[in-house]
């Protein structure tokens, strides 16, 4: 949602305060999704009195498989993190490899796609927003 935001209105920058009011979701959560955003290189901060957060690139060269390897964690179960598996069947257990071909293809069929596609539609998203067309 904070690359949607930013997406529908490059021209500009934007508030974590400001999207999280939009989305109707928390600051702080919002916080922890831009610093990782911005640590992935998707979103960069602009200093100064109209400072703010804005794409650090254009929404077509922005993948949406990539950004969801990039922010979250594909951990599903236990076994797939070496170092705290603890789980008794791991060597015999067909579950990982299945697990592991689902994910695979879901994150095949959002390699698809980039940002563009999700904004594809943006006069719609920034009237749900409630926010100034310029």
């Amino acid at each position: 949602r904070l690359l949607i935001h930013l997406a529908v209105q490059p021209e500009s920058t934007a508030t974590i305060q400001e999207i999280a009011d939009h989305f109707g979701i928390s600051r702080n959560h919002l916080m922890k999704v831009a610093n990782c955003a911005t640590r992935a290189g998707y979103v960069e901060g602009v200093r100064g009195r109209t400072g703010g957060l804005k794409l650090a690139k254009r929404p077509k060269e922005i993948n949406v498989g990539k950004v969801l390897r990039a922010t979250e964690n594909w951990t599903v179960v236990e076994c797939f993190d070496h170092s705290s598996n603890q789980c008794r069947i791991a060597g015999g257990c067909g579950l990982q490899a299945i697990l592991r071909e689902a994910i695979g293809a879901f994150l095949a069929v959002l390699d698809r796609y980039s940002l563009a596609d999700v904004v594809h539609r943006k006069p719609v998203l920034v009237q749900m927003l409630g926010l100034r067309t310029a």
